[in-house]
């Protein structure tokens, strides 16, 4: 069973140690990543490849639709991990356009377990549903949902007590928020990142003021 599969991590193995014959020993011994990949469990985005990082050099979690919500114990425990063990200096949240979860959450179809697991996502949707409704084609709808998504994640990871520790000793952390392109490979910076409390403070003020129905808003 799985022999192509085996062959395969054979001839990997081979290919590392043939470049670098320490490559294995180096990481048998030492994991110090700097990052930390919060991405989804979609076979087509493989965090390593998409960045050129060997591995022992990003720490990863994925789940479907790159979700970092506050109830799930096995994120906050690879949140945990990284940022106060490992020490990691950037938390990225990682989405991609084309993301089945991101369509699976507003279709209206059931599918069981996994309508729970994406609710997040439809009340992002409904938050933003007037701005989404005005755009007219559903595949670029859906690139912007996904956006919105890593957003709403980026605040999420952001407003954790581990990382809001982590900024009040003095600890280097930042959160980014990017999506990643299945159609040139290439990851679009959202340019919403968070590096310290006055950061995520001041990014929630602006998002209050620019969720409140238009005849709420200060002028």
């Amino acid at each position: 069973m799985l022999e192509d599969l085996k062959a395969n991590n054979r001839a990997w193995s081979k290919s590392k140690t043939q470049i670098d014959p320490e490559f294995f020993k180096r990481l048998e011994n030492q994991q110090s990543p700097e990052y930390l990949w919060i991405g989804c469990s979609d076979s087509r985005v493989p965090a390593n490849e998409i960045v050129g990082l060997d591995p022992g050099e990003l720490f990863v979690h994925r789940n479907v639709a790159n979700l970092a919500p506050p109830q799930d114990a096995n994120y906050l425990s690879v949140l945990q991990f990284a940022v106060d063990v490992l020490k990691v200096k950037h938390v990225m949240v990682v989405g991609h356009y084309g993301c089945g979860g991101v369509a699976a959450a507003i279709d209206g179809q059931r599918r069981g377990l996994v309508d729970h697991w994406l609710h997040p996502i439809r009340e992002v949707h409904a938050e933003h549903k007037h701005a989404l409704e005005q755009i007219p084609e559903k595949r670029a709808m859906l690139d912007r949902l996904t956006e919105l998504n890593v957003a709403r994640q980026v605040r999420n990871v952001a407003a954790d007590v581990f990382v809001q520790d982590a900024w009040a000793r003095g600890q280097q952390l930042a959160v980014h928020g990017w999506v990643y392109s299945l159609a040139d490979g290439l990851v679009n910076d959202l340019n919403i990142g968070i590096a310290s409390r006055e950061d995520y403070e001041r990014t929630v003020a602006e998002t209050v003021v620019q969720d409140r129905p238009f005849w709420k808003r200060e002028e």
